[in-house]
C-alpha cells in the first residue's frame, strides 16, 4: 500500500488565494476516484526552494490518498492536469510506502 501526497499551492504567482472551489473539485475528483481522500488544510505549511532568483516561497497544503498500487499514466495525467489548473510549472506529487495496521 502507498500513500500518495500531493503539493498544493494556496496562492497563485500574485499571493492572491485560489477559489476554495479548486480545492473543492480536487477533493471531490479524488474521493470518487479513490473513495476517500484526507486533506491538511488548516495549516498551511512552507514550501522553500532555490531558483535562479534566489529562494522562492510557498503556501502549501497537502491532499492524501491510500493505494494499493501506483498507477504512473493516471498520476502523470493528474499532475499536468493540476499544474493547468494551479498554473504551475510543477505540483509535487509522491508516494511513500505504508503499512496499514
Amino acid at each position: 500500500m502507498h500513500l500518495v501526497q500531493i503539493l498544493l499551492p494556496t496562492t497563485d504567482a500574485s499571493t492572491s488565494p485560489f477559489p476554495p472551489e479548486l480545492f473543492v473539485s480536487v477533493r471531490d475528483e479524488l474521493t470518487r476516484k479513490f473513495g476517500g481522500m484526507t486533506f491538511h488544510r488548516s495549516a498551511p505549511a512552507e514550501g522553500l526552494w532555490l531558483s535562479d532568483d534566489g529562494v522562492e516561497k510557498d503556501a502549501i497544503v497537502t491532499a492524501e490518498v491510500m493505494v494499493d498500487a501506483i498507477d504512473r499514466e493516471w498520476w502523470a495525467h493528474f499532475r499536468a492536469d493540476l499544474e493547468r489548473r494551479f498554473d504551475q510549472d510543477e505540483i509535487v506529487i509522491r508516494a511513500l510506502p505504508i503499512t496499514r495496521i
